[in-house]
């Protein structure tokens, strides 16, 4: 996610550079692990930081979901097909859900049952034995409503899927608000391949995360064969222009701009290909099938996977929109590929975005780095002070500046002390060993000292952990 600019903006505009590249001993070659054919096995643990959702219990495998939007009487209708797994043995099937909803049908395998939405989530009376995998059938119909972020941030706004006035649709929902338009296991932590279509009026269209697939009679269908957690999912309704693009390697880029003053920012749209060949040449190739960004009428955006969600006025300025778009794009492989799974670890997003942000914004300046790193520091101090150390955040100050800035000097101490070309090695192994998971600070830093030979639990602990500023 795109982070408040208001204290930040003083010291992500020092632009930088990054040192001449160091010469080290042979690494050894990145393990991938293939996850196309995944069946989107998750291992679910319990979110310390926002414990009323989520549920470790479960494992959902595949959501697939059948929507239809009417705006006039803006009615949301859907169909879904939830494929879960029993992780333990359950009295019942709990999931978050918003009360917005009411319930048409339940199923079980084919089988009617019963259950009712109650305190955020949606409870069916039927008991699973650990192990267990069955399918759960929801249809349901309502009015979406939005829940409060948890932050102070500059670009707060209510999470989930919003109505405009004119009946479009449009969603950001970290660190949750997915299941405010679909019964969802909505923790970082349970990773799900997914399958949606989306049915609109003639003249409108649907967007929403994954690869795209064909549109025909008013339904626009998309999927993902990369597990996805449930706050990376997006769903844009309206009436949108499509633009494609070609990436490096022929990457399908698909960008959806709504007005004419959305269409002014196809300029700094045009240069998304730009940016992930910047990134593959640091990182690999970029993690997933396809890549996009739809507009929309926020303050902020999100890295929402393989199809952006942009906020059309912070494109307004284009040193901002190349910030942004560059920012958003790192998540792809820090944050996407490989998440948190906790939302105490959330600075493992977003460190890696905000420092290759900084380091893209560098140009060849040889000593703006060294200005970026000071200047950072004194922002650093201020922000353990107000809000405490990124490896601890606090539950009302959710993705505020703590968890970029910090994180990024620490990874800055990371890359002085290896050197870019192992630094970017080691950046590009975590993000490809990794892919389809969700990960720790232990697994972390379990992977930088393996991978490294070094002991680098020291320096990443004190830059997590420590109420003031590193020496």
């Amino acid at each position: 996610m795109r982070r408040a600019l208001a204290t930040m903006v003083t010291v992500l505009l020092l632009a930088g550079c990054t040192p001449a590249p160091v010469e080290s001993r042979p690494l050894p070659a990145v393990t991938v692990q293939d996850r196309t054919n995944s069946d989107g096995t998750s291992a679910p643990v319990a979110d310390p930081i926002y414990p009323a959702y989520g549920n470790p219990s479960l494992d959902v495998l595949h959501y697939g979901l059948a929507l239809t939007w009417a705006p006039q009487p803006r009615t949301l209708t859907g169909t879904a097909t939830i494929r879960l797994r029993a992780v333990s043995a359950v009295p019942q099937i709990r999931l978050d859900f918003s009360a917005a909803y009411g319930i048409q049908s339940l199923s079980v395998d084919g089988a009617a049952a019963t259950g009712r939405i109650t305190d955020g989530d949606l409870v069916v009376d039927h008991p699973l034995a650990a192990g267990a995998v069955t399918t759960l059938g929801v249809s349901y119909a309502g009015t979406p409503a939005t829940v409060p972020m948890p932050s102070h941030r500059g670009d707060v706004e209510p999470l989930g899927l919003t109505v405009t006035p004119d009946g479009d649709l449009w969603t950001m929902q970290e660190p949750y608000g997915a299941s405010t338009w679909y019964p969802a296991n909505d923790q970082p932590s349970d990773k799900a391949l997914y399958d949606i279509a989306v049915t609109v009026p003639d003249g409108w269209s649907a967007i929403a995360s994954g690869t795209p697939g064909p549109a025909s009679g008013g339904t626009f269908h998309y999927s993902s064969t990369y597990p996805v957690a449930s706050y990376l999912t997006t769903l844009a309704v309206g009436r949108y222009t499509k633009t494609e693009l070609t990436g490096p390697h022929g990457l399908p880029i698909t960008l959806w701009t709504r007005t004419a003053s959305d269409a002014a920012t196809l300029d700094s749209l045009g240069r998304l290909p730009e940016y992930v060949q910047w990134l593959e040449d640091r990182f690999g190739p970029y993690p997933f099938p396809s890549t996009g960004a739809v507009l929309v009428p926020s303050a902020s955006a999100m890295e929402t996977q393989q199809m952006m969600t942009i906020g059309a006025p912070v494109l307004k300025d284009s040193a901002t929109a190349s910030d942004v778009l560059l920012h958003e794009l790192a998540h792809q492989w820090f944050g996407d590929a490989v998440g948190p799974s906790t939302w105490q670890d959330v600075w493992l997003n977003e460190g890696w975005a905000t420092y290759l942000e900084q380091l893209h914004r560098a140009g060849s300046d040889p000593a703006a780095m060294d200005r970026w790193e000071r200047a950072a520091r004194s922002a650093d101090a201020d922000l353990r002070h107000r809000l405490g150390p990124p490896g601890h955040p606090k539950a009302d100050s959710f993705a505020e500046n703590n968890v970029y800035l910090c994180p990024a000097l620490m990874l800055h101490q990371l890359r002085k002390a290896l050197g870019d070309r192992e630094f970017f090695a080691l950046g590009r192994a975590w993000s490809a060993a990794h892919t389809g998971t969700a990960q720790d600070r232990a697994a972390f830093v379990t992977f930088v000292n393996h991978r490294t030979g070094r002991d680098f639990t020291s320096l990443i602990d004190a830059w997590l952990d420590s109420p003031t500023t590193p020496s």
